[in-house]
């Protein structure tokens, strides 16, 4: 892969757009076109994890055409957090100065990645977010919307996160705030991933900002999102939330016992 622009867009530095990809060879040909003419000095790195429907061979065929396009074959289907943890430390390994994420199905539309870029001039991570003043979905049906809607509501609540979509996929991380957030600790390997990071990304004091998109169903192949996926994700931020309590339980009673051994007389 040639190295991108120095300056790269925006003057970020050199920008990689990682693409998970599982039985997607129906879209991905299609969306490498988009981000190449939307992004010129982008790259894209495909991580498929084995598609027995051929998506790994197209992508090896656009990378021989492309030379902003590579691409990394795993072994077996391991999750949408195991595929993106895995090319995001090729990314790093590459010196790559922004990282960002993306659906191979057409969903996070490549003509909209210039938010993204600009926005991060002013941030540590960027959400390309369908919940905030400005954002849209298309052709989702209701009950989609409100799952969506009310898991965001419940992590945002849950974790005291100021987020308002933490389960976006489409979105840019500085390669600082990778390496800060440690990712060899990272053991969501589902959906769940998303809002792992975010929630990182707060936690250790840097600013995410939120830039609205247009998400739009895809038209072509099944969605991996499932209910069962759903349930797994609220159980495990469930857990995360009860955790974050209790630390500031603890953190209180910390400076509680602190105020009060102040008080004391002769102090």
């Amino acid at each position: 892969m040639t190295p991108s622009s120095p300056a790269g867009p925006h003057g970020l530095g050199r920008v990689v757009m990682v693409v998970p990809t599982y039985d997607e060879a129906d879209n991905l040909p299609g969306l490498l076109q988009r981000v190449r003419a939307a992004q010129p000095e982008v790259d894209v790195l495909v991580v498929d994890d084995d598609s027995p429907d051929g998506t790994g061979r197209l992508a090896d065929e656009a990378a021989a055409r492309d030379d902003r396009v590579s691409v990394l074959h795993r072994t077996a289907k391991e999750g949408l957090g195991a595929a993106y943890l895995h090319g995001f430390r090729v990314a790093l390994e590459r010196g790559y100065d922004v990282v960002g994420e993306m659906d191979a199905d057409g969903s996070h539309q490549p003509e909209q990645l210039d938010r993204l870029l600009a926005a991060l001039g002013d941030a540590d991570l960027v959400i390309g977010s369908r919940w905030v003043p400005g954002g849209s979905i298309v052709n989702w049906p209701r009950s989609r919307e409100l799952l969506s809607r009310g898991g965001n509501l419940y992590t945002r609540a849950l974790l005291g996160m100021p987020v308002r979509d933490a389960t976006a996929g489409y979105r840019l991380f500085r390669r600082t705030t990778l390496e800060a957030i440690d990712l060899a600790s990272v053991q969501s390997l589902g959906y769940v991933f998303q809002a792992d990071l975010a929630y990182r990304t707060v936690r250790a004091g840097l600013r995410v900002v939120e830039v609205p998109i247009e998400f739009v169903e895809r038209e072509r192949g099944e969605s991996k999102m499932t209910r069962s996926v759903a349930t797994e994700s609220l159980r495990r931020i469930t857990a995360w939330g009860l955790a974050e309590r209790r630390r500031q339980l603890r953190a209180a009673v910390r400076r509680a016992r602190g105020a009060e051994q102040r008080a004391r007389p002769g102090r």
